[in-house]
């Protein structure tokens, strides 16, 4: 039976909050011995003389404060060839198990197995020597790798025309931007050809070409049998790009399956059952450029599903339109401001959208928003979905400025009626999602 390419065991990760030199020396010395020897310092420290240390025991126990666990009890095996998806909210402790398997920090239980080497993108400048330049840093990161020099040699141009820094290959990386250090980071470690390959978010600082260029290079690299591990909120990327995916959620594995699986359990786990959510929620659910408290040029407050006549409902018949209203408020003057609607599959995969400038008829509108509360209103055609249940996802995007992007925020069904009553439809059984009313036309040939 073949060796797993990593095998995690009772994976745990602990750190301390607050104060790290609360204790005096001795207690100091004594907590690194239990350390070294496996122990918790916390259950071995409230011996006899010891009773200030204990009572900061009990205290912290009490609070909850002296110890956060990033990780618990992780245990998973990813076998040779695999191409598996972390996700997870921020905070999560997806990156903290990449760290882990990279040995840039050690865990405080359980073990982590790994069977070949690790070629690693995590955090912009892991793994660079800042006052090298880049040509130096490549040739040292082979090195580290076991690699020959000449081994290195023979994949060095590959490596800086993928990166696209001829010019500034010979510049310390220390003068590179986020972007330079990530295309040559990346470029190392997909073609110094390792055993192992694992990208984190890191890819999202690139730009869009670069972007798509190593998607093509890690499906490249999956393809010719090698393992990859992959920690991205780009949840059309991971089921573009993964066999498998694992949520991580508060520090332990929620589900480990196939990624349409995982990403619908992850993007439902905070849906908003119902038609319509409110500010509150919204500001729970943000995502993008923003923060919770909301943008300082417009803030979503509601959001609403509703026929034309203005009934709020969440389930429609298929020969119906219906009406996407969001309700925003400007509190400063807002140039080429657009309200993007969009709907996607269980998987969050969007295959519908439209967007508030697209109409001619009422763009001018949206060009320049004054201050003030405003309501904007998408009409969804009828004759377009089958039967189902859809996702409905809802940006507010002004250039140049932050955006404010909702992701699954509100489930609906359509109960798909058909156009002739006379036929028996079979949209359903063959898995369409869209169903629109097409003109069609048959006739003879010749």
């Amino acid at each position: 039976m073949t060796e797993p390419a990593i095998s995690i065991r009772a994976l745990g990760k602990c750190y301390r909050l607050g104060s790290i030199n609360r204790h005096t020396l001795v207690e100091e010395v004594e907590h690194l011995w239990h350390r070294l020897r496996g122990r918790d310092p916390l259950q071995h420290m409230g011996g006899i003389g010891h009773s200030a240390t204990e009572a900061r025991r009990v205290e912290a126990e009490q609070r909850g404060t002296e110890q956060f666990w990033a990780l618990r009890n992780v245990s998973f095996d990813i076998q040779p060839g695999e191409v598996v998806g972390i996700i997870g909210r921020n905070g999560a402790g997806k990156s903290t198990v990449l760290k882990i398997l990279s040995r840039i920090t050690e865990p405080t239980e359980g073990e982590a197995i790994i069977n070949g080497r690790i070629g690693s993108l995590l955090e912009v400048g892991t793994g660079f020597h800042p006052e090298l330049t880049g040509r130096e840093n490549v040739f040292m990161n082979g090195t580290i790798l076991g690699l020959k020099r000449a081994e290195v040699a023979a994949r060095f141009d590959e490596i800086v025309d993928f990166a696209d820094l001829g010019q500034f290959i010979d510049t310390p990386v220390k003068r590179y931007s986020s972007g330079m250090y990530v295309r040559l980071a990346f470029a190392v470690a997909a073609h110094l050809e390792t055993e192992i390959m694992m990208i984190d978010e890191v890819l999202a600082v690139g730009d869009v070409a670069f972007q798509k260029r190593c998607l093509g290079k890690m499906k490249e690299v999956a393809g010719a049998g090698r393992t990859v591990l992959f920690v991205s909120h780009s949840m059309s990327t991971i089921m573009n790009l993964c066999t498998r995916a694992i949520l991580i959620d508060q520090g332990a594995v929620s589900l480990d399956a196939t990624p349409a699986t995982v990403i619908g359990k992850y993007l439902d786990r905070n849906l908003v059952e119902g038609a319509v959510v409110n500010e509150v929620e919204i500001a729970a659910r943000v995502e993008g450029g923003v923060s919770r408290g909301g943008s300082p040029y417009v803030r979503l407050t509601e959001i609403r599903l509703q026929d034309t006549q203005g009934v709020t409902k969440n389930r429609f018949d298929s020969t119906e339109p219906f009406v996407v209203v969001v309700t925003f408020t400007c509190h400063q003057r807002v140039n080429d401001l657009r309200i993007i609607v969009g709907i996607t599959d269980e998987s969050g995969i969007p295959f519908y959208g439209s967007q508030s400038t697209d109409d001619q008829s009422n763009a001018e509108a949206f060009y320049t928003v004054e201050p003030g509360r405003y309501s904007a209103a998408c009409v969804i055609p009828a004759n377009v979905f089958s039967d189902r249940q859809y996702f409905l996802n809802v940006i507010a995007l002004y250039p140049r400025k932050e955006d404010q992007r909702l992701t699954k925020i509100l489930k609906f069904a359509v109960d798909f009626k058909g156009y002739n009553p006379s036929i028996q439809y079979g949209c359903n059984d063959w898995g369409w999602f869209i169903w629109p009313k097409l003109e069609w036309k048959l006739g003879p040939v010749g």
